[in-house]
């Protein structure tokens, strides 16, 4: 019993140690500023066109964006094992007495604020620079006659890259909501009696 106590013990902090590792994907974000930013310039500076710029920019994002919903699915996993080693040591009245999260598992779609808060942000950046780019360089073309130059295909790129990010950002969403699915049918932990607790927004669970 004393071995399992301390393999478990090790095991609960190195979940907490994960937990912090992949919270610091914040940097990611901004290296997505900084990219963003180092890009534009090699656009003003005519190395590159604005329209594989701000491509480049999109992907980037998109590029931050499966990262958050992959930390997230890791986030969550580690909470469950760290919820299912502390039910092995905790009891009912603990939920009360020290913390309620135990109880219950998170929900599959539960993002954490500070993950939603870059999700947000990555949004945002990709909306800004399509603005921009749509305003630069694919609205003055609108307003002239057409010619070749306005419909070059390298003006479709921004757009082409959206679908291209989006589509591969939804594909890791979906899939690390079915891996945590299953890693919660597999291993759900000890059963609590919750009867008396009240989850919501502070500990989202399954429904």
């Amino acid at each position: 019993m004393d071995e399992r106590k301390e393999f478990l013990t090790k095991v609960y902090d190195q979940m907490f140690n994960d937990i912090d590792r992949h919270h610091k994907i914040v940097w990611e974000t901004m290296g997505l500023l900084i990219g963003a930013f180092a890009v534009l310039a090699l656009a003003e500076k005519d190395i590159i066109s604005i329209d594989i710029a701000t491509g480049i920019i999109v992907l980037l994002a998109a590029w931050v964006l499966t990262h958050v919903y992959d930390s997230n699915y890791w986030y969550n996993r580690n909470l469950v094992i760290i919820a299912n080693i502390e039910r092995q040591f905790l009891n009912k009245d603990d939920l009360k007495n020290i913390h309620y999260y135990f109880g219950k598992h998170r929900d599959k779609n539960a993002i954490q604020t500070s993950l939603r808060i870059q999700i947000y942000f990555c949004f945002i950046v990709i909306g800004l620079f399509l603005f921009y780019h749509f305003s630069k360089s694919v609205f003055p073309g609108l307003k002239s006659e057409l010619t070749w130059d306005n419909l070059r295909i390298e003006k479709f790129a921004p757009y082409l890259c959206v679908i291209a990010g989006l589509f591969i950002v939804r594909w890791i969403k979906r899939k690390r909501a079915k891996d945590y699915e299953e890693f919660l049918q597999n291993s759900p932990g000890i059963d609590i009696d919750t009867t008396d607790i009240v989850y919501g927004q502070g500990h989202p669970t399954k429904k």
